[in-house]
Formats: C-alpha cells, sequence, structure tokens
C-alpha cells in the first residue's frame, strides 16, 4: 500500500519526534496522513479537561480519517517516538482514485479497520477484567508488529504505565498490578534495560491467559 501511495499521488513527508504533534483537533481537514514508520496516539480531552488516549497507529496506519465527515480533524495525533508520516492531500486523493480503484480500496480497507478496532475496543471495555485487558493490550501491540514483520518477542513499550491506563480505562497502579501478575506468571518478563521493555517468551500464552480468566477471546484482541 505504501509502494501504491508512493507510485499514485503527491506525498509530503515528514520527520517526527516524540511529543511532536501531527494536527490538532478542530483544525481545518486537508490532508489524510499515513504512518511510515514510528508509533503514534490518538488524543482527545475530556469534559473535564483531562487527556484520553483513544487509539493507536502503527506502520502503515491512516490519521486524519475522522475529519473527512465535517471538515476538521477530531483529535490531536502524537508522535510517540521518532518516526516519518506522509501527508497526502486529499482531494489528490480521490482524484487518483478515479484513475487507480486499488487507493479507493485502500482507503476503505482503511476505514474498516478504524472501524473494527473502536469495536473491539469498546467491547474490550465492557467485557474484560483489567488484567484480561492488560493482557489483550500487549497480545495487540505484538500482533500489530507482527503484521509489519517485526519481530514480536521483544519490544519496547512507547506508553507509559499511566498513558497505558488512560486507553484502557484504569489507573496507572492497576496497570502495574496486573504487569506484575503477567510477570510472575512467566507470561511475560521485564528485560535488564528497563520496565518498558518487554519479553514475551510465547505470545499465545497472552491468550491463554485471558482464557484462564474467562474472557471471550475476540474480545482480547483489538
Amino acid at each position: 500500500m505504501l509502494q501504491l501511495l508512493q507510485d499514485s499521488v503527491p506525498i509530503q513527508r515528514r520527520v517526527v519526534r516524540s511529543g511532536d504533534v501531527v494536527y490538532q483537533v478542530g483544525q481545518q481537514f486537508n490532508c489524510l496522513y499515513v504512518v511510515n514508520s514510528g508509533f503514534f496516539k490518538m488524543v482527545n480531552l475530556s469534559g473535564e479537561g483531562r487527556e484520553q488516549v483513544v487509539s493507536l497507529h502503527f506502520k502503515g496506519d491512516w490519521m486524519g480519517l475522522d475529519g473527512i465527515a465535517n471538515g476538521q480533524y477530531g483529535c490531536d495525533a502524537v508522535a510517540m517516538d521518532t518516526g516519518e508520516v506522509w501527508a497526502i492531500r486529499y482531494d489528490a486523493l480521490i482524484q487518483a482514485a478515479v484513475r487507480t480503484p486499488a487507493l479507493l480500496t485502500a482507503m476503505h480497507g482503511a476505514m474498516s479497520r478504524e472501524l473494527r478496532r473502536e469495536h473491539d475496543s469498546m467491547l474490550s471495555l465492557c467485557t474484560l477484567s483489567a488484567d484480561a485487558r492488560v493482557a489483550g493490550f500487549l497480545r495487540y501491540w505484538a500482533d500489530a508488529l507482527e503484521q509489519r514483520g517485526l519481530r514480536t518477542d521483544q519490544f519496547t513499550l512507547r506508553m507509559t504505565r499511566a498513558e497505558i491506563g488512560n486507553y484502557l480505562g484504569m489507573t496507572l497502579e492497576t496497570v502495574s498490578r496486573a504487569l506484575s501478575k503477567l510477570a510472575r506468571g512467566d507470561v511475560i518478563r521485564f528485560t535488564e534495560k528497563g520496565r518498558r521493555d518487554i519479553h514475551i517468551p510465547q505470545v499465545e500464552a497472552l491468550t491463554d491467559f485471558i482464557r484462564d480468566l474467562g474472557a471471550p477471546q475476540t474480545a482480547a484482541l483489538h
């Protein structure tokens, strides 16, 4: 898909570093963004003014789709580490899609995946225990890396415990307790580098952990 975009539409490349904002809520919608490298979080402010992480994006994911409906982006897109995003003007993309139907298929696929993620995330919040949600989050992260040809047995979480809790709807302390429980069961291990560096001997063990808690397996993988 990345190669298809390069061959079909003008692309503006932008290198970002941790904390850089790609676009902000309320900003006029002109472009869609595609992640070429790095990790990104979508952030909204709650009614009380607190930051709420609503979704995560990895290489190959599209960002800014929520701006199509009313001409404004619906959240902030923030880099979690060094990476690169491609800005593609929406009008140019639509014109190119007329000539290259595969582009339209790619965009529709991105929309469908976004809807599926939102559905599974809501199902997880409603049906899973805190421990199962944390295990499901790690499995989701590992699956996202595997789909992109990256190693899944060891990786660095680009989110703090507080950010993970914010995303999963729980406190930092609850996230820490769940991670410690996973570590005691040898489902995960913390490497010597730091508490964000996770070693997972067997990714399937995360699914087994969720199943042992009595949770619906399909809800764990959002």
